[in-house]
Order: structure tokens, then C-alpha cells, then sequence
């Protein structure tokens, strides 16, 4: 188990916290005060890891990229969260809330979407456990992933187009809370990635810390070594990063590299890289970094990615960034591009356009041939094709 400490009120540090309007005080309360007890007790602890075998098809493989280790002179590992069921990490997290919120007696499911994988996700998990669900998603996403949109429309799911502001993850986190507002008692929100007020980014960690339990096992199986030199996790939000970072925080040796979304470029004004451009401030309930301009106005995010369209960050790896426990560094949407392309062609797998993001900072940094390196593929790229369809007619 990780060594690093989130503090009763819910924060890393300075980080974190529930900073929210009082018409959200019964929601969130209602988690805070339940969620530990339940989620720790067994009868959950059981069904979760039942479900997370038999349903998710979990653990994920730990693949040795053959072809990888030789073109980079080292050794590379990719966690398999790819070939989870719905097809990314999205679903370790929403069956566990889904069962969380049938503890809490909830009788309607909403959540928000960027890339789709979480909306899908959700409505998956909504099918299996019988619940409606409605599921919010940005115009601009839901052009852009419209696969993902049909799938969750198969699954049941109702989906709302946010139309506000960039039309993207931001605006959709911000219709799904008002939505939760307007019926606190009947629905639970299921937040899909490390945001949000406390409890949510605690809670999401858990759910997803199975991802390094299980790199931690299958390393020490295949290398007699539980503990990889490097762990490299892109990050949006950072559901995937965190869940692959867990169990190595403060292990003295392990090297955690998060990476941002640089979009055309750290300068361009058209980036998602919220560590690295942010200031401290509030967004979605929490105390972390996030793009704004020196009067507090939130800067609409840009990345080719929808999953890393956003412009704040996980208050966990703010905190994790100011002490040195992660570093944090950044792609741009070319080099990602290029990253999944040389992906798909040495090994064939076509990554998600977030876990391009990891797989590019192989390119940043020259490996020993002894070292391991594990990179979390956090999902695939079949929501991606037109994207990548496009950027390879314009090449």
C-alpha cells in the first residue's frame, strides 16, 4: 500500500478538499461519511474482485515489448489496460461505484465523458447492475468519438450534449453537477477520473490502485523484482496514472514520469498541460493546479486527445509533483500521434491517443539497457480511428 496520506477533510497537502455550493452539501456528505466503510468492508472487497475477474476480464496482462526494449536499448513492459472490457482502465472505477451507489440505496446513475471510454464505462456498468444512466458529453466530443456514442446509446444510456463553453470534458463535468444538484437523495454521480470534491479523488484512486497491485505481482513473477525503475502514466484528470503509480509512491526507488498533454506546444495557447502552466486554484470542488489567466478565468484546454481535454488536474499529482514524488513532463499532439503510429506498426496495437502520450516520452529519455520500464497503456484506439484516419490523409 502507498505510504502517502490524504487528510480527513480530503486533502494531498494543500490540495484537494470539497469546496462546494451548499446545494451539494447532502450529496456529498452522504459519501464522505459512507464510503470508507463501505468499499473497505469484505462482502464489497469480495464482489468488486469477482466482478473485476469474471466481468472486467482482470488482471491485465504485463506484455514485454520485445520489439519496444530492442528499438530503445532497454527493457519495456505495457500494462495491458487495454484489453479490459469496454476497452480501457474507465472500467475498474465504475464498477466499483456502481456497487457503491446500490449501497447507498441510489436509483439513477449520471456521469460526465471526454474521450467516451468513462461513458461507456458507466453505461456498461448501469446495464449490469439494471440502472439508468445518463451520460454528459461535450459537442465538440461527442463529433469527435462518435463510436463511443453509439455504444453507450446500445447500452441504454441517455446522452446529453453539453453545449456551453469549449463543448468539451470541462462543460460536461459542469452539467453533470448541476444535474446531481437538482436530485441530491435518487442519483449518484459517478466522477470518472481523480477530480472533484473529496471524497471522489480518493475513491477513484482505490478503485483504480488495482492496476498497480497487479504490475507489482506480475513484475516480481516474470523479473524476481516487484519494483520497476520507471513507471510512465499520461495524465488528464489522472485516474489512470494514479492507479498505475499507487503502490510504488515512496518506494525509494521506482521513478514515476506523468505526462501532460502539451498540445501544438507549451506556448501556443492551445494546451492542456495543466501542472506545467497551471496556477493553484479551484475547479469541479477541489484545490489543485489548472489553466487560467491572472484575473481567475478558467483557459479552455486543447490536446488532439478528448480524454486529456481538460484544464485542471487530480489535486493527488499536484501534490505529487510538489514534493517530487512524480515527475511531470509533456507530449504534443504530433508526438503523440507519431508514438501510436510507430506503436501500432512495431507491435500491433493501436493504442488510445491519451496512452500516445506515455508511450512518446520514450523518445525523451535515453534508458539504460538493464533498467525497466513499464508504461500503463491505459486504453486502445478503436474511439480514435477517424482521428487517426485524418491525421494520416493530411501527412
Amino acid at each position: 500500500m502507498s505510504t502517502f496520506k490524504i487528510s480527513k477533510d480530503g486533502f494531498y497537502g494543500e490540495y484537494g478538499g470539497a469546496f462546494i455550493p451548499e446545494m451539494l452539501h447532502h450529496n456529498i456528505k452522504e459519501l464522505q461519511e459512507n464510503y470508507l466503510q463501505i468499499i473497505n468492508s469484505e462482502s464489497f472487497q469480495q464482489e468488486f474482485a469477482t466482478l473485476l475477474q469474471d466481468y472486467v476480464g482482470r488482471p491485465t496482462p504485463l506484455y514485454f515489448s520485445q520489439n519496444l526494449s530492442e528499438h530503445y536499448q532497454t527493457n519495456i513492459y505495457l500494462k495491458r489496460e487495454d484489453l479490459n472490457h469496454t476497452g480501457a482502465h474507465k472500467i475498474n472505477n465504475t464498477i466499483g461505484q456502481i456497487l457503491l451507489a446500490k449501497q447507498l440505496g441510489k436509483k439513477h446513475i449520471i456521469a460526465e465523458t471526454g474521450a467516451g471510454q468513462h461513458g461507456v464505462a458507466t453505461a456498461t456498468a448501469c446495464a449490469l447492475a439494471n440502472m439508468p444512466c445518463t451520460i454528459f458529453m461535450g459537442e465538440v466530443d461527442i463529433k469527435r468519438q462518435a463510436p463511443n456514442v453509439k455504444k453507450m446509446e446500445l447500452l441504454g444510456a441517455k446522452v446529453v450534449t453539453a453545449m456551453s463553453g469549449s463543448k468539451t470534458l470541462k462543460d460536461a463535468t459542469n452539467e453533470a453537477i448541476r444535474a446531481w444538484i437538482n436530485d441530491p437523495v435518487e442519483t449518484h454521480y459517478i466522477i470518472g477520473s481523480v477530480v472533484g470534491p473529496h471524497p471522489y479523488p480518493d475513491m477513484v484512486a482505490q478503485f483504480q490502485s488495482v492496476i498497480s497491485k497487479e504490475i507489482k505481482e506480475q513484475l516480481k513473477s516474470k523479473t524476481g523484482k516487484e519494483n520497476p525503475d520507471y513507471i510512465i502514466a499520461c495524465v488528464g484528470g489522472g485516474s489512470n496514472a494514479i492507479g498505475a503509480f499507487y503502490h510504488f509512491i515512496d518506494n525509494g526507488f521506482t521513478k514515476l514520469i506523468a505526462v501532460e498533454a502539451a498540445g501544438l506546444g507549451l506556448d501556443s495557447g492551445k494546451t492542456a498541460a495543466s501542472i506545467t502552466l497551471g496556477k493553484k486554484g479551484i475547479i469541479h470542488g477541489s484545490m489543485t493546479y489548472l489553466m487560467q489567466t491572472d484575473d481567475g478565468q478558467i483557459v479552455e484546454p486543447h490536446s488532439i486527445s478528448a480524454g486529456l481535454d481538460y484544464p485542471g488536474v487530480g489535486p493527488v499529482h499536484a501534490y505529487l509533483n510538489d514534493t517530487g514524488k512524480a515527475a511531470v513532463t509533456s507530449v504534443t499532439d504530433h508526438e503523440a500521434m507519431k508514438a501510436a503510429l510507430f506503436l501500432s506498426k512495431t507491435e500491433g496495437i493501436i493504442p488510445a491517443l491519451e496512452s500516445a502520450h506515455a508511450l512518446a516520452y520514450l523518445e525523451k529519455i535515453k534508458f539504460k539497457p538493464q533498467e525497466i520500464v513499464i508504461i500503463n497503456l491505459s486504453g486502445r484506439g478503436d474511439k480514435d480511428m477517424a482521428t487517426y484516419q485524418n491525421y494520416l490523409e493530411n501527412e
